[in-house]
Formats: C-alpha cells, sequence, structure tokens
C-alpha cells in the first residue's frame, strides 16, 4: 500500500483541522471580496453567488491537496455556513453551504481527492450554497422579505429588490454560479499544477 493510500485512510488530525480552518477562512475571504461588489445593492444582489464563486477555486484546491481526507470539505462548507449565519445571512444560504460541502465531499471522495474534474465539481456544489437564499427569494418572495426585515435589512432594500426581480433570474444565478465555480476551480488546478507543486506543499 502507497504512503498516499495509507495516509487516506487515516481520519482527520489536529493537525487537518487547523488546516481545514486556514483554508476555510481564506476561503469565507474570496466569498467576501468577490460578493461584496454586488451584495449590498439591492438590483445588484442577485449576482452575489457568482461574485463569491469568482476567487475561490485555487484556494479550494489547494484545501483538497493539502488534506485529501473525508471530511475535510464537509468542514469547509459547514464552517462557511456558520460564519454566514453569524453574519445574519437568510438561512437557506447558511443550509445551503453545509449541503454543497457534504455534497462536495463525497463527490471529490469517489475519486479519493486526486480526480481534477471531480474536485472541480465539489467546488461547484459548495459555490452553489450561496444560491439558497435566492432560490427561496423566488419560491416565497413574501416569507423571505418578512425574515430578512425580522433579521434587520432595511425595507426600503428589500422594495428595491423586488422592483428589480425578474422570474428569469434564478435561471442566470443557477447557471451562471456553475459556470464562474467551474472556471474558478479550472484556474485552481492550472495554479496547482504550475505553482504548489513546484513549492513541493501538496504533500
Amino acid at each position: 500500500m502507497s504512503n498516499q493510500s495509507r495516509i487516506n485512510r487515516k481520519g482527520l488530525t489536529v493537525k487537518d483541522l487547523v488546516t481545514i480552518g486556514i483554508f476555510t477562512a481564506l476561503l469565507f475571504v474570496t466569498m467576501l471580496v468577490g460578493g461584496i461588489f454586488f451584495a449590498p445593492n439591492p438590483v445588484l444582489t442577485f449576482y452575489m453567488p457568482l461574485g463569491a464563486a469568482l476567487l475561490g477555486g485555487p484556494v479550494f484546491m489547494l484545501l483538497v491537496a493539502k488534506v485529501p481526507k473525508r471530511g475535510a470539505i464537509s468542514l469547509a462548507g459547514i464552517l462557511c455556513g456558520v460564519i454566514w449565519f453569524a453574519t445574519g445571512m437568510h438561512w437557506a444560504m447558511d443550509l445551503g453551504y453545509i449541503i454543497g460541502g457534504i455534497a462536495g465531499d463525497l463527490i471529490a471522495g469517489t475519486g479519493k481527492y486526486r480526480n481534477k474534474g471531480l474536485n472541480i465539481l465539489a467546488f461547484i456544489c459548495i459555490s452553489l450554497g450561496a444560491t439558497g437564499s435566492y432560490i427561496c427569494y423566488f419560491a416565497d418572495r413574501g416569507t423571505w422579505s418578512s425574515y430578512m426585515l425580522n433579521g434587520g435589512t432595511s425595507a426600503s432594500y428589500i422594495d428595491a429588490m423586488n422592483g428589480a426581480a425578474q422570474n428569469w433570474m434564478l435561471a442566470v444565478i443557477l447557471l451562471g454560479t456553475v459556470l464562474v465555480a467551474g472556471f474558478s476551480a479550472f484556474v485552481g488546478v492550472k495554479l496547482l499544477k504550475k505553482q504548489f507543486e513546484k513549492a513541493g506543499i501538496t504533500a
């Protein structure tokens, strides 16, 4: 049995948990930076999931390379969901990141976290977590609006958002997030091969 196989069979160590925590924090920062141009604007907020998915691919791919073990991606998704919850985001976005992380973990795990295509799909899954809030919005705008109003979102923001919303936007949000996340993860794969492996930090 190879050394890598023995590593993959082990559970998460304290070092792994620290690494996951660090890279999850970095992943959250990329989401925040990418989404900050959209979320504060009630007209552009619908495209926040696309922005949030744009920069995180390289960070995610390095996380998978550093901790190619069952549970790493799940924990990253759970932590992202918890952080977004703490910032006051809609519960469906928080839940979306948790579900996306678990789904991504299962997908990447089938390739032992070494299959580039499956790892890309895993990042797409976790990135789709941000769409949870918007899925709820288009499913029931009234309930969504009431929840956000109770959470402190201003009525003027929600009114402007409702005025800008079009039913076709949900398809754009979902498809756009898939495409942007796929592109970001693809870039991450290229960087991982050309930069990270040269630096010897993927072992």
